[in-house]
């Protein structure tokens, strides 16, 4: 009959030691379960009821005793495996990440983006290897490249053949002649409808604005002109475009320097914007027009400042008429001029600057985009 598993005898040293760890108690809980064994097993109980004890495994409780006699205090410490053998190479780690990161279309699936689920099914059945991985280890393992699930977004670039010598010319005014340099553009069209918003409400009650499916006063634009070196905005509500309402703008533009000296104005390649008689008119008053490329318009310096417009005058509105949405306009513009440095305007033009840069290529500031596959 084999001998009974029992701890050898203890020295004075070790049983102090595992007196003060049972008194003091443990931050372990292995630590201080193995030291129950210990002490239980130098007291004469057999392993059965050790195992009751300290409710554990009977291999448990042997195979602590065994690692006592063996190595002594040292078997109080758990011995961690590190987890569970990695199954991925990093090769194939790298060939995840590459899936994730292509195009679904590109490998011939029938869908334009990854789910955990389908990115996860194609790895399982892709040719050549075998890569099988849950959604959860996947998600971490895509987590731990730094790839995450994101919006996309669109930009357009500009297929105008000047485009190049257009932003070079309203770089140079911009950077030798800015209390001389204007912008102008139209921004619309504004109807009257009811326009959610956000503002400060009672928690579970927000604010409302009506609906309405009666649109019966039309749109209209508003004409604005900024002056860059004195940040100042300006303009006027017309019920179209037109140049003969372009041609009015030019001349209020005009009219803020009188000195008869050159001035130049950035705006877009609108037809209205490049008539006969506007350029016979700018020629004459010593106006140089610099036009933005074709498809680039976040070029010109006046989009951004459409932005706080859009959000201090038309978001969380309800204009019964163009009157009414006109003279709130204005005196938004009035406000605005008086504090152009707000810092809730200056947050309104990043946050509306970095919208219209997420729209364009590579030019002023904006990542350069990766060569075409």
């Amino acid at each position: 009959m084999a001998e009974p598993v029992r701890v050898r005898r203890l020295t004075d040293q070790e049983g102090q030691r595992l007196q003060q760890i049972v008194r003091r108690g443990s931050t372990s809980s292995v630590r201080y379960r193995h030291t129950m064994m210990l002490l239980a097993s130098a007291g004469g109980n057999r392993v059965p009821v050790i195992a009751k004890l300290v409710q554990a495994d009977e291999d448990t409780v042997r195979d602590v005793i065994h690692r006592f006699n063996e190595i002594g205090l040292a078997c109080l410490d758990p011995r961690w495996a590190g987890g569970r053998p990695r199954l991925l190479s990093p090769d194939d780690e790298d060939f995840v990440v590459a899936t994730a990161t292509t195009r679904p279309a590109k490998l011939a699936q029938p869908f334009t983006r990854w789910s955990l689920r389908k990115l996860a099914a194609y790895l399982r059945r892709v040719h050549g290897r075998m890569i099988r991985i849950g959604r959860e280890a996947l998600r971490c393992l895509l987590a731990r490249h730094g790839i995450t699930f994101q919006r996309t977004k669109t930009w357009k670039e500009s297929s105008d053949p000047e485009r190049d010598s257009k932003l070079d010319r309203i770089e140079h005014v911009l950077e030798h002649f800015p209390d001389r340099t204007f912008a102008f553009d139209e921004f619309g069209p504004l109807g009257t409808r009811p326009t959610g918003g956000a503002c400060w409400a009672e928690q579970g009650h927000p604010d409302r604005v009506p609906a309405t499916y009666h649109r019966t006063h039309g749109v209209t634009y508003f004409h604005g002109c900024y002056s860059v070196g004195d940040d100042t905005l300006w303009g006027v509500n017309r019920r179209r475009k037109g140049a003969a309402n372009t041609l009015a703008a030019l001349k209020s533009i005009r009219a803020a320097r009188p000195d008869g000296a050159p001035i130049y104005v950035i705006l877009d390649n609108l037809s209205a914007h490049k008539g006969a008689k506007i350029r016979a008119w700018a020629l004459k008053n010593r106006v140089e027009l610099c036009f933005t490329p074709t498809n680039a318009s976040w070029a010109n310096l006046i989009e951004a400042h459409f932005g706080p417009l859009r959000q201090f005058t038309l978001a969380n509105s309800h204009h019964l008429n163009h009157t009414v949405q006109t003279r709130a306009l204005h005196r938004y513009l009035r406000w605005r001029n008086a504090h152009a440095r707000h810092p809730d305007v200056l947050a309104a033009q990043r946050r509306e600057r970095a919208r219209i840069r997420g729209e364009k290529g590579i030019r002023w500031g904006g990542r350069p985009l990766a060569p075409a596959a």
